[in-house]
């Protein structure tokens, strides 16, 4: 099983484009089930988790050409509605397929997901929600077996906590619902923006009435597209915060900067040099860090998907910090690997208490999720001496080239069979 080597401590400079967003890219990919036509999607990241999609969307019989960043998908032949545990056990997002699914053919049968094992992510937000279009369901074995026997049909849908997933799957399946559907308590993400956008560019009737809320139309048939894929904003708040733990000065470019408004200020606050032009961040790390109480929240507060990052840069501030885990339960599981490296981290609940001043001691450690594993390698890359990373199959599921990116900035990383 392959490994990274990581060699500390080098000061990070240069510059990194960030690539397209994997967030944004699985709901787009789920949502070109919709089509009859030929779709071209632009800047897709070649990850673990993008392959997964395009597979499961070729078990169902989408035709897919994927060279390089860019792909094109026919869906002219796609009748097939099981999505199988196989492909969906790796990653949460296969249950994206159920909505697109059900509106296009009016049965699915979709295995229950798989994903991070940070916390239990229950799809029943997903099921109360489609059934007030018209869905009949039950569970069987693992898997959700749906029917439309009259079709989707429009309705007024509030969801009962925000979830990125739920809002997505709805959106998709009420673009070809009869009527109106009007869907309150929406989540806001970017990459659900980026969906909406892709489902107007292929002719979906979709407009936001309020901060949360949006209203849809439903169409018969959708028209061919080309559209460009998001910057993925954790990637590039995972390069911000490499920059501020190494003392380092990088350029991220490819981006729209006010999208990560809440990273840039809190980067600020605990001291980092931040200038901002039209697509690029320019950040110099500074030696004094400043402690600080973080709490991760929905969109447009602080993401749950850097809170592990973030933690690494506040052991090294001045003072404690607090960090409060607002979105997933069971998402401080890579305290512990922390903690071997010399962090002082106490956790109680949903909230950690991380002590400052600490200098990192290069470990042999394990990666337990896809962002706990990019943590450790930042933590890793402030460290004298040589850490090993164990399982980094988690980490190619969401980061591009990681390791390419990072050497030509001058860490001194390679993986290992």
């Amino acid at each position: 099983m392959q490994k990274l080597e990581v060699f500390g401590a080098n000061k990070l400079k240069g510059q990194i484009k960030i690539s397209g967003s994997k967030n944004a890219s699985l709901p787009i990919l789920a949502a070109t089930l919709l089509s009859r036509k030929k779709i071209y999607l632009k800047n897709l990241p070649r990850v673990k988790d993008i392959e997964t999609m395009v597979s499961l969307l070729q078990s169902l019989g989408s035709k897919i050409n994927f060279n390089k960043n860019n792909l094109i998908i026919d869906n002219k032949k796609q009748i097939k509605s099981f999505a199988s545990y196989s492909l969906v056990k790796t990653m949460r997002a296969g249950i994206l397929v159920l909505g697109p699914l059900l509106a296009k053919l009016g049965k699915a049968k979709v295995s229950l997901p798989g994903g991070c094992a940070i916390g239990t992510r229950p799809v029943d937000i997903h099921l109360d929600a489609l059934s007030k279009l018209g869905v009949k369901y039950k569970i069987v074995q693992g898997y959700v077996h749906a029917t439309a026997p009259k079709g989707l049909i429009g309705s007024k849908i509030r969801f009962p906590k925000i979830s990125v997933g739920a809002t997505e799957n709805l959106i998709i399946a009420a673009s070809f619902a009869k009527g109106t559907t009007v869907l309150s308590n929406c989540a806001i993400e970017p990459e659900i923006k980026d969906l909406v956008n892709f489902l107007i560019s292929m002719g979906c009737n979709i407009k936001w009435v309020s901060k949360r809320s949006v209203k849809i139309e439903g169409v018969l048939e959708v028209k061919e597209t080309i559209y460009p894929i998001m910057f993925d904003r954790i990637e590039a708040g995972t390069y911000l915060v490499a920059a501020a733990v190494t003392e380092g000065n990088l350029k991220i470019k490819n981006i729209i900067p006010k999208t990560i408004q809440a990273e840039i200020d809190i980067l600020k606050k605990i001291g980092a040099k931040i200038r901002v032009k039209k697509d690029e961040i320019h950040i110099i790390g500074n030696k004094k860090i400043k402690s600080m109480n973080i709490k991760t929240a929905p969109y447009p507060g602080f993401p749950t998907d850097l809170q592990a990052q973030m933690m690494v840069l506040l052991c090294k501030a001045n003072k404690q910090s607090v960090i409060k885990e607002d979105i997933f339960e069971n998402r401080f599981m890579h305290v512990a690997e922390l903690n071997r490296m010399g962090a002082k981290i106490s956790t109680d609940g949903s909230k950690a208490k991380v002590t400052g001043n600490i200098n990192f001691e290069a470990a042999e450690l394990m990666a337990t999720d896809l962002r706990a594993s990019v943590s450790l390698i930042l933590a890793a890359l402030t460290a004298k001496g040589k850490s090993v990373i164990n399982r980094i199959y988690h980490l190619d599921r969401g980061y591009e080239n990681l390791e390419k990116k990072l050497k030509k900035v001058g860490a001194k990383i390679r993986r290992v069979n």
